[in-house]
Order: C-alpha cells, then structure tokens, then sequence
C-alpha cells in the first residue's frame, strides 16, 4: 500500500467525487448511480459533514462486497393513495433509492400540491440535506424522516433501541438564502463519533454512555455503547416518533431492527425513508413566498445578541458558506481518511488523485 499520509490534503471537489465514483463502479454500481452517490458524499465534505462525506466509502464497500447491498437495484414504485407513493428499494444503496423517492414525492406535489413517499428496503442514504435540497431545487417545501441501526437507548435503558433518527427540513428562500434544517436526535451524530474514536480523539461529556452504562469520553468506548438523545426524554420521544414514521408505517425494519451500518454484514439494512413535499406557491405566488422568508431571516438576525454572539444565523447558513469556501479552496481530507480511499483505490487500480497541503486557491 502507498505510504502513510502525514497531514491533511486538500482536494478539488471534482477529483475528489471522481476517484470515489470509480472505486464504486468497481463495486458493481452503474456509472450513473456511482456519480450520484459520490456528488452527495462530496457534497456532504463541502458543507463540512466530514462525518458523511467520502470517509463512508470504504464501509460501502465493504458491505457492497458482502452482498448486504444491491448495486443493482429493481426499484418499484406504486401509488398507494391520489398523492402517495409506495417505494420498494429493493436494498440498493440508500442515495439512489432515496433520490428516486423524492422525485416521485415532486411529482405527485405538482400534481396535487402535496406529495408523500414511504420507502422500505433501502438502506443508509448518508446526509439527509441532500433530499430537501433536492426538493428546494424544484421549488417545495420539504421533509425527511429516515430510521437507521441502533444508536441510543429508549429512555431509561442503556442498550441501543432507536437509531439516530436524522430529521432535515428544507424551505426555499430569496436573497438570503434557504433554510435547511438536518439534525439526528442524538446530541453528536453517529459519524462524528466514528470518526473521533478511528482518529482515537477524546468526544465531550455527556454525549454517551459506554456498554455498561457509564458515561464516558472515549469515543471508541462509545461507538460501542450508546449515544444519548438531545433533550433528554424529549429527544428520545422524537427519535420513537421517527422510527414509527419511517419504519411501522412504511412497512420496513422498526424497533432496532435495522441492522448496523458497520458491525452487521449479514444482509440488507432494510432502512425506511418517508418523504413529504409541499409547493411552496400553494397559497401565494412563488415570488411572495420568497420575500416573506426574506423578511422572515431579516427579523430574526435584526434581534439583539446575545453575550458573545456576533451573528444570527439561520439553519443551513453555516453550512453553505462552507460548501462556497471549499468549492474555491479545494475540501480538506485528515490523513486517515486519505490512507482509506488510497487502500480502497489501489485494491481495485483507481489511483488517488494529487492532494496538496495547502488551499488550491493558494497555490
């Protein structure tokens, strides 16, 4: 294997998306389906959610490999009610299946105003703004429920029971920019766990529990063990919600039985999805919706701040900047991952393309 990298590297957004593209049409994904899954991924190290970015690769692979993914998927969508679709999956890899579904909800919103999708059978389909940005792109508002493998407990216990249970919300706007909501009902997403204990990096307290309970500030520790809800109950009553939502309701693994992203290789994950778009023209014009969420964003970043506090700003906001500076400066890639995506490359004869130590802005 190539030797190990010492620092991190940055990399143009399309070579990075290419690289992961191929290693995963070495896998078995169509050429078609392996540019979308990588856009999302480098999309998500864009908005920096390193977390669920081209870091997931390798677990992908690994369980396209096992066969506990379809990269093949015969995707089947009927109509279940006048605006809603039922989608079977067929296990292919969450972000295909995920799209397909929000198309559909897209369109039966045109049509009726409103549109729902129930996907079962899919499996983890990575950051969940990719779907609200999908519906904002084509003028709706927007929802995403998803269920996942175990993550935390039902409250009061100390075994995993609800997934992270990532909810985004998406709303277009006007000059100010749109709103995208993308939160887990885990205080730390899962991923940023993963990622601290592969790096063997300390997490904060009161984040997890480890496997007897105890809270704990090792990261290893804790991807073993236990996430705890934000909110407290209420998180945790949020996170039951999303798992009736998305996995009673859409006829899919429910109540922990999804099976776990990296220490479940046995079969599909049969992960649910429900997705709902809304036009935002329904009841005004789209340019009057757009100035009302202007003026909306004006009125709260017009309030006094608090100690401490230099700016107001709305969900979505941090993010965009982010994905505006590194599509200019190139995306930063930490070491470890690098050495991953090198491995996983070389194993198939994708080689890495060319990092630099510095912005590429700055070359």
């Amino acid at each position: 294997m190539t030797a190990v990298t010492r620092g991190t590297l940055f990399y143009s957004p399309a070579a990075l998306a290419a690289h992961a593209s191929a290693i995963l049409v070495a896998h078995g994904l169509p050429e078609a389906d392996a540019a979308t899954v990588a856009r999302d991924l480098v999309s998500a190290d864009l908005r920096g959610l390193a977390s669920h970015g081209v870091a997931r690769v390798p677990i992908y692979c690994k369980r396209l490999r096992a066969g506990a993914i379809n990269p093949r998927p015969a995707i089947r969508v009927e109509r279940a009610a006048a605006a809603v679709a039922a989608i079977d999956g067929d296990d292919g890899i969450g972000f295909v299946v995920g799209h397909r579904a929000m198309d559909e909800a897209i369109a039966l919103a045109r049509d009726c105003g409103i549109g729902m999708a129930g996907i079962r059978r899919s499996t983890h389909y990575g950051m969940g703004a990719l779907y609200v940005m999908q519906a904002i792109e084509a003028g709706m508002v927007s929802l995403a429920f998803t269920n996942s493998s175990p993550a935390m407990p039902a409250w009061g216990g100390r075994v995993n029971f609800h997934g992270a249970a990532p909810l985004a919300v998406g709303a277009p706007g006007g000059r100010h920019g749109d709103y995208v909501l993308d939160m887990a009902m885990t205080v730390i997403a899962r991923g940023k766990i993963r990622l601290a204990a592969a790096r063997g990096e300390p997490i904060a307290p009161g984040l997890a529990l480890d496997q007897q309970g105890r809270p704990t500030t090792d990261a290893a520790a804790a991807f073993e063990g236990v996430l705890l809800p934000f909110g407290g109950v209420k998180g945790s009553a949020l996170a039951f919600m999303m798992d009736i939502l998305s996995g009673v309701l859409t006829g899919s693994a429910f109540g922990g039985g999804v099976k776990s992203l990296y220490f479940d290789l046995s079969g599909p994950q049969d992960v649910g999805h429900l997705f709902v778009a809304m036009r935002a023209d329904l009841f005004m014009p789209m340019d009057a919706f757009r100035a009302r969420m202007d003026e909306m964003i004006e009125r709260a970043k017009a309030c006094p701040r608090a100690e401490g506090c230099d700016e107001i700003l709305i969900p979505g906001e941090p993010e965009a900047r982010t994905a505006a500076q590194r599509a200019a400066t190139g995306i930063p890639i930490t070491p470890d991952v690098v050495d991953t995506l090198l491995a996983e490359g070389e194993a198939v004869g994708v080689p890495m393309p060319e990092g630099t130590p510095q912005p590429l802005a700055a070359r």
